[in-house]
């Protein structure tokens, strides 16, 4: 039995049609057992993930995510025990930088087969990001602080998204507000404490992303030795240069050769603790809900149980 949850809205709406037309007549036409759960607003996975895991109790329970990155983001929020579920997912987000990463298909039918067939299972590293007042969030990808993190959130409430996104255009707006944020962004110092003992510090800092794989941001290769078995950590740190430099720098993102370039840092760590000099705003997965000045990041190993191929 799969339990399959479905976002409608992702890949800019197309995500009801692709189960309509594609999941769902492969499934019947393997004759495939499963039960669909549909979200409808922010919020839905996360509480589809835990209805599903109090009212089941094989082991383990077969999950399916249709959806983005922020999908799968949201999921991890709802499971409890990630030992009773093994995921399976179809990516149909506008990034889908862990399948990039994990070499999931983009193609959902070829996802779905890699899900049916393979048998493949492998156990990844999740990232824990924890604030002031002790809440916590998984992430799947990447955590960033900053910069980063700021781009997202204008993004995502930003009303040209939609339309971008329908017309294929999905980077052209995320560029545009990267700019913005490039040229309006204040200074804003950092202290960043490793469990070694071991303290790094920057006066001016842009942003500090903390990944679990290699890319984020829909395909930037900020950390090209991240390794999601490792049990590790990679951080990509922006600090203590121009913003001109930030914008030179930026496009070798996209093939990992930005550390060339002075104001760039890299490291691998299991955890770190970051405070600021002012609240920043804090993504994880690309996903945005607060503000905060002072975060842990910590590398959960071995979390994450997924069909790969």
């Amino acid at each position: 039995m799969y339990h399959i949850i479905v976002n409608p809205a992702s890949r800019s709406g197309k995500g009801a049609l692709l189960w309509s037309e594609t999941i769902e007549p492969t499934l019947q036409e393997k004759n495939i057992p499963y039960e669909v759960y549909f979200s409808k607003k922010t919020g839905d996975v996360k509480s589809l993930c835990t209805q599903i895991l109090e009212q089941h109790t094989e082991e383990p329970i077969r999950l399916i995510l249709l959806g983005g990155d922020g999908t799968l983001n949201e999921a991890l929020e709802g499971i409890s025990d990630f030992n009773k579920v093994v995921i399976g997912y179809i990516p149909t987000g506008s990034s889908n930088d862990f399948a990039r990463d994990v070499g999931i298909p983009r193609d959902p039918k070829e996802a779905l087969e890699v899900i049916l067939s393979s048998g493949k299972e492998q156990t990844l590293d999740l990232g824990k990001v924890t604030f002031e007042d002790n809440t916590s969030k998984f992430f799947a990808v990447s955590c960033g602080i900053g910069y980063d993190a700021a781009t997202c959130e204008e993004v995502l409430r930003s009303k040209w998204k939609k339309v971008f996104n329908k017309l294929g255009m999905g980077k052209v707006i995320y560029l545009w507000i990267a700019l913005k944020q490039l040229l309006t962004t204040k200074k804003v110092s950092c202290d960043i404490t490793y469990p070694t003992g071991d303290f790094f510090s920057l006066h001016h800092m842009y942003f500090c992303v903390s990944m679990i794989h290699r890319y984020e941001g829909g395909g930037f290769m900020f950390c090209p030795q991240a390794d999601a078995t490792d049990g590790k950590l990679d951080l990509c740190i922006a600090g203590n240069l121009s913003k001109l430099g930030v914008l030179l720098a930026l496009p070798s993102a996209f093939k990992g050769k930005h550390y060339k370039h002075q104001g760039i840092y890299g490291h691998k760590t299991p955890s770190l603790a970051l405070k600021t000099s002012a609240p920043l705003w804090v993504h994880t997965d690309g996903e945005v809900s607060r503000k905060s000045q002072q975060i842990t990041v910590t590398c959960e190993q071995g979390l994450l149980r997924i069909m790969v191929p």
